[in-house]
């Protein structure tokens, strides 16, 4: 007899049954709403694992009677993708078949490009999921034929009551757990439903397989090695002052403590703020002093986010030792800030004429020009004389500053 899992026999079968997602599956969330309507657009789902995207596609299809075909991009061919087009030719297919596609981003230009044929003329609906950021990962000329949704982490307070009926639900009251059990597992999941319903199945197959009858807090750290969830809080000020401590070491060159406050958030099983963290950091403090830290830093949150922890942790502290000692500079972030005051204020609201449609004459071409520089205004009038942005005193600045006003003072007329 083949094993299921209990995340998948628990699968819920409306939208009501789901955990999290309210702004999508609540009452008056967009996929309820599409549901009971007379179609069902193509979509495009993405977000963490775990968080109800295959669920949800499941949903879709039983409400509207479209038979559903499940293809992951990961194993799937262009010969799969047709089989499902000529299905949809069939008795079976008469009103077309919804084709659930995972992992979108592993299918190429090609692949993707493949789909459109089936998706115009009505065969196919799709809705293909994604862990990553489709505006990326997913051809242009397919995205635009589909409604994006995010799919966000599901909280611990979320995830606590509904380790409670699963709980009771399939084990019959047999089984009970400590609240302090299911809550360290709600925050150790990392907001992954699926993992936190896995957690909780190998917790209680470990205590009926001693004759116990109920979980422990200590039975649930057996199956969450290397996570303390004594030393982290979601839902109060303590996740907010770690990610704020993280920053402010990194900011002031300490990589020492940056490790040590990226280590905390990783044990207390959030993978996802670390990662935006990082990346907003690299711009926002390391920015023009090294150009290449946000391309090395969103390397290494895509390897951490395909790895999963424990793994993760590795990239994610070559992203944190790098910037943290990495030179530091603010002036993007101060000019975009100075720059967006006078927005605010009402000012530069007409762009100059020489800027606009080439239907204007008098704007000067700059690589027609020697060095590839001509002088001229590209500021509105009334902040033409604006300074937003100040060379910072790194030397990848300070170079940048020393060329612009050679060949500037040079073109001075």
């Amino acid at each position: 007899m083949n094993y299921s899992p209990l995340a998948n026999r628990i699968r819920p079968e409306s939208f009501d049954d789901m955990v999290g997602q309210s702004r999508l599956v609540g009452e008056r969330g967009a996929l309820r709403r599409l549901a009971s309507g007379d179609r069902i657009p193509s979509m495009i789902f993405f977000g963490p694992p775990g968080t109800g995207k295959t669920t949800a596609a499941r949903i879709l299809a039983k409400s509207s009677g479209i038979e559903m075909r499940h293809l992951n991009a990961t194993t799937a061919s262009l010969a799969d993708v047709r089989a499902v087009a000529a299905d949809a030719d069939g008795i079976m297919g008469h009103n077309g078949i919804l084709l659930y596609l995972d992992e979108i981003q592993y299918f190429n230009k090609k692949q993707q490009q493949s789909l459109l044929e089936y998706i115009e003329d009505g065969r196919i609906t799709l809705i293909a999921s994604t862990t990553e950021n489709p505006y990326f990962y997913v051809y242009d000329a397919l995205l635009s034929r589909c409604a994006v949704f995010e799919f966000k982490s599901v909280s611990a307070e979320e995830l606590f009551p509904y380790l409670k009926k699963t709980l009771d639900a399939a084990w019959e009251g047999k089984i009970g757990a400590d609240d302090a059990a299911l809550k360290y597992i709600a925050e150790c999941a990392g907001g992954d439903v699926r993992r936190a319903v896995t957690m909780l199945e190998n917790a209680v197959s470990y205590v009926t397989a001693g004759e116990g009858e109920r979980v422990t807090l200590e039975d649930a750290k057996l199956f969450t090695p290397g996570i303390s969830a004594g030393n982290f809080d979601s839902d109060g000020d303590v996740h907010y002052d770690l990610l704020s401590a993280l920053q402010k070491s990194i900011r002031g060159s300490d990589p020492d403590a940056a490790v040590f406050y990226l280590a905390r958030l990783l044990e207390g099983g959030d993978l996802i703020s670390p990662c935006r963290r990082l990346m907003v950091i690299a711009s926002e403090d390391i920015g023009a002093a090294y150009p290449l830290a946000a391309v090395v830093t969103r390397s290494c949150v895509e390897c951490a986010r395909e790895l999963g922890l424990p793994e993760a942790a590795i990239p994610l502290a070559n992203a944190t030792v790098m910037l943290a000692t990495a030179p530091k500079s603010n002036s993007a972030y101060s000019a975009l800030h100075a720059a967006q005051e006078d927005i605010r204020a009402g000012r530069g609201g007409a762009v100059p004429t020489h800027l606009r449609s080439p239907l204007f004459k008098g704007y000067k071409y700059p690589h027609d020009y020697e060095d590839n520089y001509v002088e001229q205004q590209y500021l509105p009038d009334d902040l033409k004389d604006r300074e937003y942005y100040v060379f910072g005193d790194n030397k990848t600045e300070q170079a940048a500053k020393a060329y612009w006003e050679k060949i500037k003072n040079k073109n001075k007329k």
